[in-house]
């Protein structure tokens, strides 16, 4: 395992960090926490520009380096980049299985930057097992008619597309297959609702009521939309929401120093620990990255990263919120609060990491059966 980057990867890092630092400013930083949309257009665009987020997209071919490398520096920065991870993401699945003209119309906007893309994926009472959903799409001549809703729909409100995952029936029977749809948000019948977190963010609920849209937005063929759903979920292998930890310690040193809580050798002693398992995530996640760019097949080295970066994350969070005191109880914005309100943002960011992405408890199972060799424990 070699974890050293090649000249191309050391250019495009230093591009990437550019980027940042050229387009991130502390409006649009302040706005994506105030609106709990975590998305900047200008960001999105500038990236895209650059060439960016062609070569993040994931797929046959591209380069898992670049996709890694622009999650981890986004995540040192805190640039609000959830809505741009996604675009690559759908932008691959067409690129791999896609029309033509879903590449020339949905594809083109979210390599582009002009148009975010949501997940209509889980459902109310659904939770991560996507099989047992109920929105339902059904043939009618040349079109289909879909029902049905989806929860925790994020950027919906913001997204020009949707990459939908439907049950398909025929003449009112179910089939037992899967249909995935890629559709224009302004689709008429689609409705948004807003859900507030305690992490701030905002998603959503989303409900389709009577769509009538026309073939050309199936993706891959009717009824194997699971095999489309797998294409998707092949290219996560545990490569973002595994750098928290460093804008947390930035942070909070920042507010240790001016506080005078850096002079207490127990807190550097923490401290010291955070940047460590900040180290071990980091090498973690380069790991995955490293099996993905050898070709091999997905492994457990993604769930062991994102179980250890998120749960490191959670632990050291509530440890600096602790030892800011009462400060670190009040929130951004706040007149008083401990590191501007960050550290309280920390706490609330680093709870439902353990839950966006493959529950700790799924990644466990996954561990103890793939890796360790243990009996299913389900």
């Amino acid at each position: 395992m070699d974890f050293t980057l090649e000249e191309k990867h050391q250019a495009l890092r230093t591009q990437i960090r550019s980027i940042f630092e050229d387009v991130l400013t502390d409006e649009i930083l302040e706005a994506a926490h105030t609106t709990g949309t975590n998305h900047s257009p200008e960001l999105a665009k500038a990236l895209a520009d650059a060439g960016i987020l062609a070569q993040a997209m994931p797929g046959p071919g591209q380069d898992p380096v670049a996709m890694w490398m622009l999650s981890s520096e986004a995540e040192k920065f805190g640039a609000p980049i959830d809505a741009i991870g996604m675009m690559t993401m759908i932008a691959g699945v067409l690129d791999a299985v896609g029309t033509e003209h879903q590449k020339a119309t949905a594809g083109a906007d979210l390599l582009s930057g002009e148009k975010a893309v949501c997940f209509g994926l889980t459902e109310p009472g659904g939770g991560s097992d996507l099989p047992a959903i109920t929105t339902r799409s059904r043939r009618d001549g040349d079109s289909w008619i879909i029902n049905g809703a989806k929860m925790w729909t994020t950027m919906a409100h913001i997204a020009g597309w949707v990459f939908l995952l439907t049950k398909t029936e025929a003449d009112g029977e179910h089939q037992g297959g899967f249909t995935v749809f890629i559709l224009p948000m302004d689709t008429p019948g689609i409705t948004v609702d807003p859900i507030w977190t305690m992490s701030t963010e905002r998603s959503n609920a989303t409900f389709y009521d009577d769509l009538r849209v026309g073939n050309e937005w199936v993706v891959g063929e009717p009824g194997q939309g699971w095999k489309v759903l797998s294409v998707m979920l092949g290219f996560e292998r545990g490569m973002g929401n595994t750098g928290a930890l460093t804008p947390l310690l930035r942070r909070f040193h920042d507010w240790a120093k001016e506080s005078g809580a850096l002079n207490d050798p127990l807190t550097r002693e923490h401290m010291a620990q955070i940047a460590i398992d900040a180290q071990v995530a980091e090498l973690l996640t380069q790991r995955t990255v490293w099996t993905a760019a050898t070709g091999q097949p997905p492994g457990t080295e993604g769930s062991i990263a994102k179980v250890f970066a998120t749960e490191a994350y959670q632990r050291h969070a509530r440890w600096a919120q602790a030892a800011a005191g009462p400060q670190g109880l009040l929130g951004l914005g706040v007149d008083g609060a401990a590191a501007g309100g960050w550290i309280d943002y920390d706490v609330r960011h680093s709870t439902p990491q353990t839950l966006q992405g493959g529950t700790s408890e799924i990644n466990r199972n996954n561990i103890a059966e793939r890796h360790l060799k243990m009996p299913r424990a389900r």
